[in-house]
């Protein structure tokens, strides 16, 4: 079982910057990867970033693809979303998520999930 806790989320002018965190617990395997999503009101969760627990290799989604950026702290159990150059339209609520496997963009891939953090940019 793996617990996921987000915390970082607030409010930010357009073209600011935020980091949002998770931190996990539980049994947290080497071949786990982790993932960012972010779901908006009235519209499908859609894939932000992931990175393998073990490789730190790293895939994103176009929308976010050169201003966001992906990281883990294996020894401390936490995963960061670092997000510049922000714009209202990234406003949504992020989750957490971990899978088991290679890096995924579906939210069924996913098998435990956070709460999430909301994120507010406005113009």
């Amino acid at each position: 079982q793996v617990q996921l806790v987000e915390s970082g989320g607030g409010l930010v002018q357009a073209g600011g910057s935020l980091r949002v965190s998770c931190a996990a617990s539980g049994r947290i395997f080497s071949n786990y990867v982790m993932g960012w999503f972010r779901q908006a009101p009235g519209k499908e969760r859609e894939f932000v970033a992931a990175i393998a627990w073990n490789s730190g290799r790293t895939l994103y989604g176009d929308s976010v693809k050169g201003r966001f950026t992906i990281s883990r702290d294996s020894a401390k159990n936490m995963v960061y979303l670092q997000m510049n150059s922000l714009k209202p339209e990234d406003t949504a609520v992020y989750h957490c998520a971990a899978a088991s496997g290679g890096l995924a963009e579906r939210p069924s891939n996913y098998n435990y999930w956070g709460q999430g953090t909301q994120v507010t940019v406005y113009s």
